[in-house]
This record gives C-alpha cells, structure tokens and sequence, in this order.
C-alpha cells in the first residue's frame, strides 16, 4: 500500500515537472517570436516606375472591306444551294462588272443547316346549338400537331476588298440589285490599305508619352529614371461602319451615301523605367 502510494506521489510530480517545462517553453517561445522583426523579401522585377502611354495617328481610310453574302431556303438540299449558287454568280459578277478584281474576292463563311418547322392546328370548339331538339352538344377536338416540315439553308458569304473607296455605296447597290431577296450585306469596315507608317508614328507617341509621365513620377518622388527594363505594345483596329441591308427591300432609286471619314489608329504601351 505504501509502496503504491509512492508510485502515484512520483507521477504527479513528474507530470507538475512537465506542465511547468512546457508553459516555460511557450512563454520562451512567443516572447522570441515577438521580438524578432518582419523577413520581407522584395522581388527585384517590381522596382521601378511602370506607366502606360498612348499615342493616335488620325488617317482618311483608302479602303473598304464589304461583307456580303446570300441565303436560300428550299425543301431539299440540291434546290437551296442550287438557288445560293446562283445568287451568288450573279453578286460575284455585279463586283467584276464594278471593276473588283477577283484576287480581293474571298469566301468567308459557307453552311449547309437543317431547319423544322411545326404548325399546330387549334382545337375546335364544340357545338353549342344541341343539334336535334334534346340532342346534346359535341365534345371540342383537341389541338393536334401536324408533323415538322423538314426544309434547308444554305448560306454563302464572301469579303470583298474595295480599292476604289469612292465607289463604294454604287458596289453595294449592284450587289442587292444583283442578289435581290436573297442577299444579305452585313456591313463595311474602313482601313487603310498601307498602315505600318502610320503605327510606326503612332508608336513613337506612345513612347514619348510614357517617358513624359515617368519623368513627372521621378522628379515628384525625388529619384532619377533610369533605362526602360520592360514594353508591352497593344494596338487598335478600325472601328466598323455597318451599312445593314436584307434582301426583301426594294434598292434605293439613288446611289446609297457610304463616307468613309476618318479613323483613329493607336498603339498603346506599358513601360517600366529602372531607378537609379
């Protein structure tokens, strides 16, 4: 008995002794973290001064690109795409007659889809008028579809290149007098033919605005700028003129109004500038 009780006095002085080496240990350990400072690491790609520039070059566009195209419909395959086909033929040769080349004729888009259509008939009401005397009145009959009617589209689309910009609005009168119901003209684009001068001015801009902007940031920051480290270019499209036309219309008796304008080129970048 003593001996056991002996044994129980040595394990709480044991598991005191534990408690006592770990509580010390925490205690040690939170006051060491708090006294050490912060480790932060700094990525050397980030230094410096990043700013954006913009530089826009104004040009009269010199040339047009027209998107047109036909769509027939027709109970079998052979009959739609004979009708587009020829419909075609005839939009193809009012562009040669109007002097585009066939090298600035190419198709962009061809399809061949099957379409369903369904037709429900309503339902009939009943007969209210009772028919013989003490007859009684007919039940109404159901709606009841009739089966989809299976047809074809055929669709044909073509880009074409105008050179001669002045001519536009009388090609895309002869395009839908040629193409008549079926002709589809989805819109014109103006660019320039020859625009690298034009983005190589635009990208000087560009630079010599950014420069201007980090010259401010250093000079505000009282730091001196060093050499560019990073350029990233991005640059902007002609923004579409879209001369919407169906086929169904009737064609205007006057040569449809088509003015090019002016359009805006522009090259931006992103420049980051060492510090010295």
């Amino acid at each position: 008995m003593k001996r056991s009780l002996a044994l129980v006095g040595g394990l709480v002085i044991v598991a005191a002794t534990l408690a006592l080496g770990l509580t010390a240990c925490g205690t040690t350990g939170v006051a060491s973290a708090q006294s050490q400072p912060a480790n932060i690491s700094i990525n050397s790609n980030q230094q410096g001064i990043s700013v954006s520039g913009e530089g826009k070059v104004t040009v009269t566009p010199d040339i047009a690109l027209l998107d047109v195209g036909v769509t027939a419909q027709a109970s079998t395959v052979a009959q739609a795409q004979s009708q587009a086909a020829d419909a075609m033929s005839k939009v193809v040769s009012a562009l040669t007659s109007s002097g585009i080349a066939q090298k600035d004729i190419q198709t962009q888009y061809f399809s061949i889809e099957q379409i369903n259509s369904s037709v429900v008939v309503p339902p009939v009401p009943p007969d209210t008028s009772g028919g013989a005397a003490g007859g009684t009145a007919a039940p109404m009959i159901p709606a009841k579809p009739i089966p989809p009617a299976k047809g074809y589209q055929v669709s044909n689309a073509v880009s074409v290149k105008i050179r001669s910009i002045d001519k536009t609005g009388s090609i895309v009168d002869a395009v839908a007098a040629a193409g008549g119901d079926l002709v589809r003209i989805n819109g014109v684009i103006f660019s320039v033919d020859q625009p690298d001068q034009y983005y190589a001015q635009a990208r000087e801009l560009a630079m010599n605005d950014a420069k201007s902007k980090a010259d401010q940031l250093a000079k505000l920051a009282g730091v001196t700028l060093g050499k560019a480290t990073y350029i990233l270019e991005g640059s902007s499209s002609p923004v579409p003129y879209l001369q919407a036309f169906a086929g169904g219309a009737a064609v205007p008796s006057a040569a449809t109004p088509i003015s090019p304008g002016q359009t805006d080129l522009v090259v931006d970048v992103q420049v980051t500038y060492a510090i010295q």
